[in-house]
């Protein structure tokens, strides 16, 4: 199942598999290991839901919902 990575509840864990941005988007969420592959999971959620912290290869790090929303991510099954 496909949903982009704005959609992921807390706990919920995926694979990139493309990042729809353009321009400045894509390029800071590739600068920052957000790219096809990589396995993320959803830590934490902001109160008004902005910005979500995620875990990526090893570190926390914490995307505007509008970034969340350009990366395409396969739900991993349980």
């Amino acid at each position: 199942m496909q949903k982009h990575l704005n959609e992921f509840a807390v706990g919920e864990e995926g694979v990139v598999m493309r990042i729809e941005g353009e321009g400045g988007i894509r390029r800071r969420l590739f600068d920052m290991g957000v790219t096809p592959g990589a396995k993320i999971m959803l830590r934490k959620l902001a109160p008004l839901g902005d910005p979500v912290e995620v875990n990526l290869r090893g570190y926390e790090l914490s995307l505007r919902k509008s970034e969340a929303a350009c990366v395409l991510m396969e739900v991993s099954r349980a």
